[in-house]
C-alpha cells in the first residue's frame, strides 16, 4: 500500500516480529540485522514511528537507534529512555487513529497536504484502473450499481459469517440490481468459493452472472482501482474499509465491537457502521470466545438496506 501513497518515495518490506499476531515467524536475528544494515546504509535523517494506541513504538525505535537514525519520533506512555528523541504523550481519551497520526507529526512541526491536511490520500495508477476494468468486462456491470464485497479479514473475531455474506450478495443482486465483485487475497479464494457455491442455490443462473469472483486474481493496486470505480464497498473492519475511505467510495462496514468504532471507523467518507451492541466490547480479541453476536445478529437484510440507503444518497448528491 505504501507505494500508492503520494508522499512515499520508497518502501522497505520487513516482517516485524511484534506485528506477528499469530506467532508464525521463526526466531531469526539475521532478519533484524539485515534491516538495521539497510537503514544504516541509507543514512536516514529521521524516523517517525506510527503505532496504534495499543502498540508500543519502542521495538521499532530500538532498530532505528541501532541504525544510527538521529531523530526518532513516537507516541508512548512507556519509559522510552533515549530510544525516542521526541516522545509524544497523548491524552487517554479516544481519538480516531488518523488524528493520532496527525498529532504525532505535528509534534515536529509537520502538517498534512495543504489542500486538505486531514484527508486520506491514495494514488491509483492508470494501469491499475485498466486491469480492474478488464476483469469486470465480462460481468455485465454497465448500467448497474457496482458493489465490491470483501468478505475476508485476518482476524476471525472481526469477520462477518460467510453464509450471511452470501445472503447479502444475493440481496444486492436481486433487490438492488447490482453487479457484485467478490474480492480477496489468494489465501481467501476458498472463502469466496464457499460464498459462490451458496449463491448457486440462491440465484438463478442469469443473476449469478452478475457476481464476479476476483479473489487472488488481481494486484493490490487493481483492488484499489476497483474500489475507486465502485459505487459502494461492503466489508469488515479491515484494509478495504480504509481504502474505500481514501478513494471516497461509500462503505458499509460490518464493524465488530472488538475495537472502538470511533477510533477505527471509516474516515471522512459516507458510510454505515453495522453491529449489534454487546456487553463485552471492546474486547480486542482475535477470536470471539462467545457466539459472535456483535456481528452475527446483524441480518443480511439490514446490510442490504444500508447499501440501498448509501446508493440512493449518492444518486441524490450526483443529481
Amino acid at each position: 500500500m505504501g507505494r500508492l501513497i503520494p508522499d512515499v518515495d520508497d518502501v522497505i518490506i520487513y516482517d516485524a516480529p511484534w506485528m506477528d499476531a499469530w506467532g508464525k515467524l521463526s526466531q531469526d536475528a539475521a532478519r533484524e540485522l539485515a534491516l538495521i544494515a539497510e537503514m544504516t546504509e541509507r543514512r536516514f535523517d529521521a524516523a517517525m514511528i506510527f503505532t496504534s494506541f495499543r502498540q508500543s513504538p519502542l521495538p521499532a525505535a530500538y532498530l532505528c537507534y541501532l541504525a544510527g537514525i538521529p531523530l526518532r519520533l513516537g507516541a508512548t506512555f512507556d519509559g522510552a529512555g533515549s530510544l525516542l528523541t521526541t516522545r509524544l504523550k497523548r491524552p487517554e481519551s479516544l481519538v480516531h487513529e488518523v488524528e493520532r497520526g496527525l498529532d504525532l507529526v505535528a509534534a515536529v512541526g509537520l502538517t498534512g497536504a495543504p489542500d486538505d491536511p486531514h484527508d486520506l490520500r491514495l494514488r491509483v495508477p492508470n494501469e491499475a484502473r485498466e486491469e480492474a476494468q478488464k476483469l469486470l468486462s465480462q460481468s455485465g456491470a454497465t448500467g448497474r450499481p457496482l458493489v465490491v464485497v470483501h468478505p475476508g479479514c485476518s482476524m476471525p473475531a472481526r469477520t462477518y459469517p460467510w453464509e450471511q455474506y452470501a445472503d447479502v450478495v444475493a440481496g444486492l443482486v436481486m433487490w438492488l440490481g447490482a453487479t457484485v465483485a467478490l474480492t480477496g487475497a489468494e489465501s481467501e479464494r476458498e472463502l469466496v468459493g464457499r460464498i459462490l457455491a451458496r449463491l448457486k442455490a440462491l440465484l438463478p443462473a442469469s443473476e449469478l452472472a452478475h457476481v464476479e469472483p476476483l479473489a487472488g486474481r488481481m494486484s493490490f493496486p487493481a483492488l484499489c482501482a476497483l474500489i475507486e470505480q465502485a459505487d459502494l464497498t461492503i466489508t469488515n473492519n479491515t484494509g478495504p474499509m480504509h481504502f474505500a475511505a481514501a478513494v471516497k467510495t461509500p462503505v458499509v462496514a460490518l464493524f465488530a465491537l472488538t475495537n472502538p468504532p470511533e477510533q477505527w471507523g471509516p474516515w471522512r467518507v459516507a458510510h454505515r457502521l453495522l453491529n449489534h451492541e454487546v456487553a463485552c466490547h471492546p474486547c480486542y480479541s482475535r477470536i470471539c470466545p462467545y457466539s459472535h453476536e456483535c456481528l452475527r445478529l446483524v441480518t443480511p437484510e439490514m446490510v442490504v438496506d444500508a447499501a440501498s440507503e448509501l446508493l440512493n444518497e449518492a444518486k441524490g448528491d450526483a443529481a
